[in-house]
Formats: structure tokens, sequence, C-alpha cells
């Protein structure tokens, strides 16, 4: 164990060897004439680090290995909704047994009451919820349903968030506060990306100026709950009030994408954390164990006005999945644990400050940002970054290097300097110190170079 003062700790700055990456590098090769790019999502594809990307033969706990052989503690955690850590007996046991039944019948099952009873019952936000089988689509139905309720077109986004990969979505902004979008991605139509309204986060004028500019016409803002998919970008909790009450007076309805934040902060995630009130909240693969799945949830009110109740239409043939709902009625259960998000959220904080007084005392232009059991690694001397444009990308090289050197230690990240990473409940304090020191030492030679 460290003694708190990790500033004097004696640190070894020499590069490790690189881990063997044989086996990963014929997967890929093979991959490659598969897939486009080699895989089945581009950031996998290593395009933002060294190396060719690691292909993941097992997980047990807060452990990845991967085809070679090579262990490694993990804070990606599937992105995140891995949060008791890969494996869990409980949630295996529960998934095995339903599976004896089937595992797919695209009818009703019991497992939807159950799952659905869990979050209800333990969350103010949500009075009926409907079930996707991924965050995307759940965002793309919220966003379809705040549009029939409200009758109106036009959505607002922030720049620096991200919501999936539907069309509306998938746009950036441009230069001025408020911008009509534009596409980032071919195959999106103009007029598509341009009922969406991009602002930068942060900033109260802008949101004044859409409001004003486009009164009357916005359906929606959505706001990832606290960013995470480009950084982890904080918002003050004045900003989050200012944000409701102008979303109110103006009937627009304000929905939390909760895909990442969501049972991770806390059960009722970042509306929780701010006492905030979403008029819709989406969810993602944290409800389901990490498989495929995805919730949109709102008063009886505003959910009465989908299909078959009224006349926003959306389905999904493995919409609350039997495998799916047994997984997530195990893992939620577990989250429901006096003490459980105290624990987890306290060794999280730990494990961040302790990491932050080291590079403090070395006075490196090095900030951990955390939050709940979500963390940060940012290159900078900047005390809060809450926008986009407040990330250096120049900064990226030095996380490019900073994470080659902890794979060649066992600790896996996100392969990009813009993710957020994940402590779990699998994480002991064993495992948590020895990443740490692996990280120091990636940290000196990061700024020796």
């Amino acid at each position: 164990m460290f003694s708190g003062n990790e500033g004097d700790m004696p640190v070894n700055t020499g590069s490790k060897p690189d881990i063997s990456r044989e086996k990963s590098k014929e997967l890929y090769e093979k991959a490659k004439t598969y897939f486009p790019g080699g895989v089945n999502s581009p950031v996998r594809a290593f395009k933002s680090v060294y190396g060719t990307p690691l292909f993941i033969q097992k997980g047990d706990g807060c452990f990845v290995w991967d085809a070679d052989g090579n262990q490694f503690i993990d804070f990606c955690g599937s992105w995140g909704p891995l949060i008791l850590g890969h494996n869990p007996p409980k949630v295996r046991e529960k998934v095995i047994e339903t599976m004896q039944n089937g595992m797919s019948f695209g009818a009703p099952t019991a497992l939807e009451n159950e799952l659905a009873e869990l979050i209800i019952k333990n969350n103010k936000h949500v009075e009926k919820i409907r079930f996707t089988s991924s965050g995307t689509e759940a965002v793309m139905s919220a966003i379809r349903l705040a549009r029939g309720y409200t009758k109106r077109d036009k959505i607002l986004k922030f720049e620096g968030c991200y919501h999936g990969h539907s069309d509306s979505l998938l746009v950036k902004a441009g230069s001025g506060l408020v911008t009509f979008g534009e596409t980032s991605s071919l195959g999106v139509p103009k007029s598509f990306a341009e009922e969406t309204i991009v602002i930068p986060l942060n900033d109260t004028e802008a949101l004044t100026q859409a409001f004003a500019q486009f009164k009357d016409q916005l359906a929606a803002v959505i706001i990832e709950g606290i960013p995470a998919n480009n950084g982890l970008l904080i918002q003050d909790p004045a900003y989050i009030e200012f944000l409701q009450k102008i979303c109110k007076d103006n009937g627009t309805l304000l929905i939390f994408d909760e895909v990442i934040t969501g049972f991770r902060l806390g059960f009722e995630g970042a509306a929780g954390y701010y006492n905030a009130k979403p008029d819709i909240v989406t969810y993602g693969k944290i409800l389901g164990g990490g498989l495929p799945v995805g919730m949109y949830g709102a008063s009886a009110e505003i959910m009465g006005h989908i299909s078959p109740d009224g006349g926003v239409y959306q389905a999904g043939t493995l919409s609350g999945n039997p495998v799916a709902m047994s997984a997530g009625i195990a893992q939620l259960t577990e989250l429901l644990k006096s003490g459980f998000y105290k624990e987890l959220n306290a060794k999280a904080t730990e494990f961040a400050e302790g990491i932050q007084r080291f590079a403090t005392a070395r006075s490196y232009k090095f900030k951990v940002f955390h939050v709940g059991s979500i963390f940060w690694f940012a290159f900078t001397d900047k005390d809060k970054i809450q926008c986009a444009e407040d990330i250096d990308p120049a900064s990226m090289e030095k996380f490019k290097v900073m994470h080659r050197e902890l794979l060649n230690r066992g600790i896996y990240l996100g392969p990009s300097g813009y993710e957020v990473g994940f402590v779990s409940a699998a994480h002991t304090k064993i495992e948590l110190e020895k990443a740490k020191r692996a990280i120091l030492e990636a940290l000196d030679i990061v700024f020796r170079k």
C-alpha cells in the first residue's frame, strides 16, 4: 500500500518492452477481410493509440485476457456497464437459469415486469418505461417521442455530447454561438441535420439565444447526464438548473441521456446527482449487466403517447428479451444493496486523488477528473474542463504514449484519450494500488520525453 504521499514515491521510469500481440495481430488481419477496418465499432481499431487492437478472449472480475494470454486490470469495463466487473457469478447464474427455458420469444415475459418494477420503484424520474435493444435505439426513440408529444420538429444538442449514431444526432457545430447542425457522417441528409441545433456546453448566452431564435420550434433539448464521451465534462449545478428552467418556460422537453451515467453515479444516475427533473431519461447496457439492452422512460402522461397507447410508433423484436432482462434483474438487485455506491465511489475517489497528488507534486500538466466511479485522464493544467473547446487535441499524443506504457504494464484503458475509465466493484484495493503504480510510472515516462 502507498502512504498517500505519492509525490515522493520512487518510480521506475524505464519503458517496458511491448507485450506480444502476435495472435491479436493475426486475428485483426483476418478481421479486415470481413469487416470495414477490421472492427464492428470504429474506436476498437486502435487508430488513436499505438499497435493493433487487442482481441479479448476472457474477462473475470476486474481482469481481461487477450488472445496472446496477456492479463490486464481493466478500466474500460465494456465501456462502462460492467459495474460489478466481468462475469459476476450472480448475473451469470441468473442468465444460465433463464436460458434453460429459451433465449428469445418476441413475446412478453414476466422478467420484463420484474426488471421494470425494480427500476420504477427506485427511480422517481420514471413512471413508465420502454425497453429497447441499445442505448442508441433508446435515444432515437426518446427524440421521436419528444417530437410527437410537443408537435415540434427541432431538437437542440450540445457540442461534445454523443448520443448514438442515429441520423438526427450525428451532427456537429459550425462557427458562431448557435448553428444548424452539420453532418459529421456521410449518409446523413443535410435536411435531417438541419433539424438539429448545436451549441457549446456551459454557455447560458448560447442557450438563451437558441431559444430566442427558434422559439416554439424546439421539441427537446438533449444532454448527456454528465457528458462523458468527449472527456468528462462535469457541468455546474447552476447550469443544469438554468437548462431545466429555460426548457420548462418554453414548453420544450429536457432529455437526459444517461447511457453512461445511469445506474453508474447512483441508482438515479446524473438526475439524482444533480437533483434534476428531466422529462425523459434514456439508459443503456448497464441495466442489462452489459448485454445489449436500452431503455427510455418518462411520466405516465408522456409515455402514453407511445404505440399502442398513442401515435408515436416504436417497436423492437428483441426488446425486453429474457436473457438481458434476467441479467438486469441480477445486476440491479446488487446495486440496490445498502452501501453499494458509497463503497464504490469512495474507492474510485481514493484512486483518482492518489494519482492527482503524484502529478501535482511532480508539477505535471495533468489532471484526473472524476465523479462517482468514472474518471478521465487529461493532459492539461486547467482545473475545469466543461466544454469540447477546452480540450487540447495535441494532448492526445501524450495519451498515446501513456496508453502503450500502461498496456505493457498490464493496465487496460479504452483506446482513446477522449474516453473515460470506470472503477468496478470487482476492483480491490490491491489491484487499484497496482494500477496506480503503473499509472505513475507511465506518467514519469510521458513527461520525461
